[in-house]
């Protein structure tokens, strides 16, 4: 048991400010009556202040908090009495909230045009199969609302994440009906609007190595015509072309000179029709 200090009154005037000294942690203490007859030790009074309490919660309306939904704990804590005094009275209501549960599975979503064939239990199965969730996680629980009507309420762990569907129950002929009240409800009554994550393969380099294209496996129309490189303007060993005087002489032997470095060599007129080389410089 953690010992507290004191720190003052709180701004609403009706709570103590407590505060734990080693995690300075605060807490909000009720100045009532028993803080009052706890404070002074007075042991008499604080038997008649529980006396006082427990009169004041009648059975009824312990059994009514049940039916609508707030756990036996709940009921204990905020009407500050003991959870043996609530479970005595809600034994029987919990156990119309799980019976009314189980009715709702056998009952007929309601669809655009009319109730379903399949029960809602099939049909939330079949989700949660689609899904790959656990359904024999699930629970199911209902309560009354202030309206008179049941809500069915479907509770399931999916990864870190609590979830919940609910569902307004009627209860009728053939199993009576239900109607989506969230959006969870409406995706589970409605399987095929899941899709399912796409699986992503693990890259195998030795495999993957066998199916790396190479030059030789592309067929040959498939093969690009490579273009033809460009003269270089500043190439030292570009060949001066030379028209011969006559078609039939093969001048092959004959060395042909070099063109110099931004000084291209034009040959004269004699050479064009001689087929020579000018000896002029």
């Amino acid at each position: 048991m953690r010992t507290l200090r004191v720190v003052g009154l709180h701004e609403d005037g009706k709570s103590i400010v407590c505060e734990d000294s080693s995690s300075g942690t605060r807490f909000l203490l009720p100045a009532d009556e028993r803080l009052r007859a706890a404070a002074r030790g007075d042991i008499t009074r604080l038997g008649q202040i529980e006396i006082e309490l427990e009169s004041q919660m009648r059975p009824r309306e312990i059994q009514a908090r049940i039916r609508a939904g707030e756990s036996v704990e709940q009921v204990a804590g905020g009407a500050g009495i003991s959870v043996q005094r609530v479970e005595r009275y809600a034994y029987p209501v919990l156990l119309e909230r799980s019976r009314t549960a189980e009715l709702a599975q056998s009952a007929h979503p309601v669809r655009e045009d009319g109730p379903d064939v399949q029960t809602l239990g099939e049909v939330v199965a079949y989700g949660f199969g689609v899904r790959g969730h656990d359904y024999s996680q699930a629970t199911w629980d209902s309560w009354k609302g202030d309206d008179g009507r049941w809500v069915v309420v479907l509770r399931w762990k999916a990864g870190r994440s609590d979830n919940r569907a609910h569902w307004a129950f009627a209860p009728g002929a053939h199993g009576g009906t239900v109607v989506a009240l969230d959006e969870n409800a409406e995706v589970l009554l409605d399987p095929n609007a899941y899709r399912a994550p796409r699986t992503v393969r693990a890259l195998d380099p030795a495999r993957d190595a066998e199916f790396q294209p190479t030059l030789d496996s592309v067929p040959p129309q498939d093969h690009a015509e490579l273009p033809a490189a460009e003269p270089d303007p500043d190439d030292d060993t570009r060949e001066i072309p030379r028209v011969p005087a006559d078609p039939e002489e093969d001048h092959a032997d004959q060395p042909r000179p070099k063109a110099k470095k931004n000084h291209p060599i034009v040959p004269s007129w004699e050479d064009v029709l001689l087929g020579v080389r000018s000896q002029r410089g």
